[in-house]
C-alpha cells in the first residue's frame, strides 16, 4: 500500500446540510488525516476552470452551477491508499446505486447534488490539489 493524497470537496449541498464534521470523520475512521483545508466560495471561472474535463458534457453548466451555488470544503486527504480509500467512502456518484454506509448514500440527494467529489488517480489528485492549494499549505500528520 502506499501513502498518497487525494483531493475531497464536500459540495454545497454538503456544507448546507451541515454534514461537514460527519463527512471528515469519516475519513479519519478510515484511516485518512487531512492535511489541508478550506472553506471557498467559487466564482464562475473557477468551477468552470476545475471541471473543465467535463466541457463537452451535457451535465457541465448544471454541474458548474451547482459548484457556485454555496460554498465548498477543499479538503487534501493523507494515508495508505488514500485515493481508493475516499473513493469507496464517497460510493456511486449515483445515490440510489451507492452502497449502503457510503457518503453519498447517506448524505446525496440525486447524482447531480451528490455531496462530493474525490480524486479518481494520482495524476488527477496531484492536478487538483495543486489547483486549490500551495505547497506550503499542505501538511503531513
Amino acid at each position: 500500500m502506499a501513502r498518497e493524497r487525494t483531493l475531497s470537496i464536500i459540495k454545497p449541498d454538503g456544507v448546507k446540510k451541515n454534514v461537514i464534521g460527519k463527512i471528515i470523520a469519516m475519513f479519519e475512521e478510515k484511516g485518512l488525516t487531512v492535511a489541508a483545508a478550506k472553506l471557498v466560495q467559487l466564482t464562475k471561472g473557477e468551477a468552470e476552470g476545475f471541471y473543465a474535463v467535463h466541457k463537452a458534457r451535457p451535465f457541465f453548466g448544471e454541474l458548474t452551477g451547482f459548484m457556485q451555488s454555496g460554498p465548498v470544503m477543499v479538503m487534501v486527504l493523507e494515508g495508505e491508499d488514500a485515493i481508493a480509500k475516499n473513493r469507496e467512502l464517497m460510493g456511486a456518484t449515483d445515490p440510489a446505486k451507492a452502497a449502503a454506509g457510503t457518503i453519498r448514500k447517506l448524505f446525496s440527494a440525486s447524482i447531480g447534488e451528490n455531496t462530493v467529489h474525490g480524486s479518481d488517480a494520482q495524476e488527477t489528485a496531484k492536478t487538483e490539489i495543486a489547483w486549490f492549494f500551495a505547497e506550503s499549505e499542505l501538511f503531513t500528520r
